[in-house]
């Protein structure tokens, strides 16, 4: 990963696309493409469509995080509530969690 450490209110973080100014979100320079279809993820139930097909169950504990479950393993995907707030780490787990069937590419 590459970027930039900003330091602000005591707290260290990576910023991974700084000339970014305004983009939030998966606009921000990633997107998420479902590799059978090649569709980008442009939204939670585009994205709940393509889990629910593969065993995902949409998990409900914690009204903060958008998540889902897969029974067979002990794996969880948690995402932010509102999409636009998504980002490449976010992303990635979905396709470590589902090889060969999502692909993080630059938009």
């Amino acid at each position: 990963m590459s970027g930039v450490w900003v330091f602000k209110n005591g707290v260290v973080r990576l910023v991974e696309n700084p000339g970014a100014g305004s983009m939030q979100g998966a606009s921000r320079g990633k997107v998420l493409v479902h590799l059978p279809t090649n569709e980008v993820v442009t939204s939670y139930q585009v994205l709940e469509r393509m889990l629910t097909s593969l065993g995902w169950e949409r998990y409900y504990d914690d009204p903060d995080l958008f998540q889902f479950h897969k029974r067979s393993t002990v794996h969880l995907i948690s995402l932010p509530k509102n999409f636009n707030k998504l980002k490449s780490m976010h992303m990635y787990d979905i396709v470590v969690k589902n090889r060969n069937v999502f692909e993080v590419r630059d938009s």
